[in-house]
């Protein structure tokens, strides 16, 4: 009797064993290497990029993102442990939890620049509407997913797009313009996956440049002003020339300091642009100008090819995907991350607004890195089991 109860145990540890060797094969290898090599390349780019910051403590920036991204690690063991389709099932209680945290930051958030975007906890400060992409994807791709034989009917076009306005409208009233711009593309991103219409789409986009319009000039033009001075500033980045020192110093700076950075960069201690402090927020919004001056365009363009890598491998994953859902929720990932690298970089070079969008695994902030961990750890959960129910099915 023992001896078959001793052979049953051995045989189950055997074969879960087996499974978790499987379910590791079947991982992106490709996605996981571009993802670890972009947190190595951007801990030592902020090691350059920040060493002058904080007067005899070289490495204080450096440690806290290496830290965050020792969360976001252990947050993405998690997010791959866990069945997509548990997200699918939760999508309420996903949503509920999106609004929840973008509400929170009114009450509890300190202002900062104008904004109410970080909540204090501890020494760190944690920003909701980061990790509220993600959720906003999940919650909104279980949504589109239930109805996909219904998606092109106009009623359930408008009921995904009502749901979608409401966080946007609350990141946007913290305000932050380039959050909301954020989860607008993943809207779309989500849509088009989904399967709705060209026609649709097309309709869709032309009420949204309607309202930016509206925004923009017709509103203020009607005395009815529903931006910030600043950001209006922001948005009209092609007239940095006619206030060089005043609303146009940042992208002209940075700009420079892209320019500087010549073939291969001018090196930590010789960028004066980072290391003088003529380029404001040289570790956030214009990580990438710092880069590029400290690094060149060979160092720049490393860092653009490893996102390039990222961004294949995640479009793959809507390939693999074992349903609806899970492509909808690989689309709308990837193609934030690639609105967000491409705006980030874009304003640093003056051919986009500044909109405060972090620059992925780059930009000094905790919330961003472990955020985008985690969102690879769902995109690799989906590739791992979209594999396996495909062999399966053989």
């Amino acid at each position: 009797m023992w001896s078959r109860v001793i052979d049953y145990a051995s045989h189950t540890a055997s074969r879960e064993r087996v499974d978790v060797l499987g379910f590791v094969r079947r991982l992106d290898w490709l996605l996981l290497f571009g993802v670890a090599a972009l947190v190595a390349y951007g801990l030592w780019a902020v090691a350059g990029i920040t060493r002058y910051d904080v007067e005899g403590n070289e490495s204080y920036y450096v440690v806290r993102q290496a830290i965050a991204a020792g969360v976001g690690f252990a947050g993405f063991l998690v997010a791959l442990a866990i069945d997509p389709d548990r997200y699918r099932r939760a999508q309420k209680a996903l949503y509920a939890v999106t609004l929840l945290m973008m509400l929170l930051v009114f009450p509890l958030a300190e202002t900062t620049r104008g904004s109410k975007r970080w909540i204090d906890v501890g020494p760190f400060q944690f920003q909701p509407s980061e990790f509220g992409k993600l959720l906003f994807v999940l919650a909104l791709a279980g949504f589109l997913a239930d109805r996909l034989r219904r998606l092109n009917q106009p009623k359930v076009i408008l009921q995904a797009v009502g749901l979608a306005i409401v966080p946007i409208a609350l990141v946007f009233k913290q305000p932050d313009l380039g959050t909301a711009l954020v989860y607008t593309a993943a809207l779309a991103a989500c849509l088009f996956i989904g399967g709705v219409r060209w026609g649709h789409l097309v309709a869709l986009a032309s009420i949204a440049a309607l309202v930016v319009a509206s925004v923009v000039w017709f509103l203020p033009a009607a005395g009815i002003e529903v931006l910030e001075p600043y950001q209006v500033e922001r948005l009209n980045f092609t007239n940095r020339d006619q206030d060089p020192s005043g609303t146009g110093y940042n992208q002209t700076q940075s700009i420079t300091a892209v320019g500087a950075g010549g073939l291969d960069g001018r090196g930590v201690d010789a960028a004066t642009q980072t290391r003088l402090d003529y380029l404001p927020e040289h570790a956030t919004d214009f990580v990438f100008a710092s880069l590029a001056e400290q690094r060149g365009f060979f160092g720049a363009s490393v860092l653009l090819g490893l996102y390039l890598l990222v961004v294949w491998r995640g479009l793959r994953v809507i390939t693999v995907a074992r349903d609806a859902f899970g492509a909808i929720v690989a689309g709308g990932i990837v193609i934030a991350f690639l609105f967000q690298v491409f705006v980030n970089v874009g304003m640093t070079m003056g051919i986009a607004p500044v909109t405060g969008i972090p620059l992925p695994f780059v930009t000094v902030g905790g919330s961003s890195m472990a955020a985008n961990l985690l969102a690879i750890g769902v995109l690799q959960a989906i590739h791992a089991r979209g594999n396996l129910g495909r062999r399966r099915s053989r």
